[in-house]
């Protein structure tokens, strides 16, 4: 994509399973800058690099049964073993699909929050300034 389109920098962003999908572009150190992963599964494919690239931006609710505070903690460790620049955002009270206007089943745990989605699109945006700038 970056040779078509003539340019030298690129991210990633990927929502729920597309999340853990970029962040396993990080892990295989894909041509990539940075992935931003909103509400994105946490489990590793076992293919991480020894050493981790890409910058990688997770934007989670804590309360997301899809990646429970254990998956968070897997996540954490295996960024940090990789070396990964990584940063995670956890907005409390909030579960998966928070950034999904329609979403509202509790019941499977998918509620937009207005709070969380605006939050975390300004700090997407300034990762993305960050690595792309």
């Amino acid at each position: 994509a970056k040779k078509e389109s003539g340019v030298d920098k690129a991210a990633a962003i990927g929502f729920c399973f597309g999340g853990l999908r970029v962040l396993d572009m990080a892990r295989t150190n894909m041509d990539v800058e940075g992935v931003v992963s909103f509400h994105g599964l946490f489990g590793a494919s076992g293919n991480t690099a020894d050493s981790i690239k890409p910058k990688v931006l997770a934007l989670h609710g804590w309360e997301d049964p899809m990646a429970t505070p254990d998956d968070v903690m897997d996540f954490s460790k295996e960024m940090t073993a990789a070396g990964a620049d990584w940063h995670l955002h956890a907005y409390g009270a909030t579960l998966h699909a928070f950034t999904t206007p329609h979403a509202d089943n509790p019941d499977f745990g998918t509620v937009y929050s207005a709070g969380a989605d605006r939050r975390s699109f300004a700090a997407c945006k300034d990762f993305l300034e960050e690595v792309l700038g």
